[in-house]
């Protein structure tokens, strides 16, 4: 999948469910979903849950931080590249994004807003390394939403924290691209 493909698929979904167990994974294929995120499994069983998500159509995207027996270093990206073929990438660390995309994979950075040096710092890191998309968190923070997507060139996807339709519509009416929710109730059709 290619960045505009990508961009489709959250254009025309909005929704990116985060899939923190494997019991989950089922309920997540059946979503009508922009792309999933797994942070679950490990190095042994994750190539599995890739395909099972490519063989539905569903960009997937890992969040390597939380794969167990993969390094974060160019050769766990290599074999993640190369092996897992994933479309993509999460990660708070500027040094993953580079080396993701020196791999062809396609990356979302991860930002955490917890007061307002986090801000500066993250727009800072985020204009260096260029990911294809950022994930602002926690996503009820539409006013952070709105200034980053008015600085930035990139699809603003809001995460964490999320609980219910209402918070969601208030994301995206604030710019965000989509939203990333890691609550099975809120991967229904109908929420959005």
């Amino acid at each position: 999948m290619n960045q505009a493909e990508f961009y489709q698929k959250l254009d025309q979904y909005k929704l990116i469910a985060s899939v923190k167990e494997t019991k989950f994974l089922e309920k997540a294929a059946s979503a009508r979903l922009g792309a999933v995120v797994l942070s679950v499994g490990n190095i042994g069983v994750i190539k599995g849950y890739v395909d099972f998500f490519k063989s539905k159509k569903i960009p997937v995207f890992l969040h390597l931080e939380r794969i167990g027996g993969i390094s974060y270093d160019r050769e766990g990206l290599a074999f993640v590249s190369n092996y897992v073929k994933p479309d993509g990438i999460v990660t708070t660390r500027n040094t993953m994004v580079k080396l993701a995309k020196k791999q062809g994979l396609l990356t979302i950075q991860r930002l955490f807003l917890v007061d307002s040096d986090a801000f500066h710092s993250g727009l800072a890191s985020v204009q260096e390394t260029q990911p294809d998309a950022l994930e602002l968190m926690p996503a009820l923070l539409p006013e952070f939403i709105k200034e980053y997507r008015g600085m930035l060139e990139i699809p603003i996807i809001a995460g964490g924290l999320l609980r219910n339709r209402q918070q969601i519509l208030e994301a995206l009416q604030a710019g965000a691209a989509a939203v990333s929710a890691g609550s099975p109730a809120l991967w229904k059709e109908n929420v959005l």
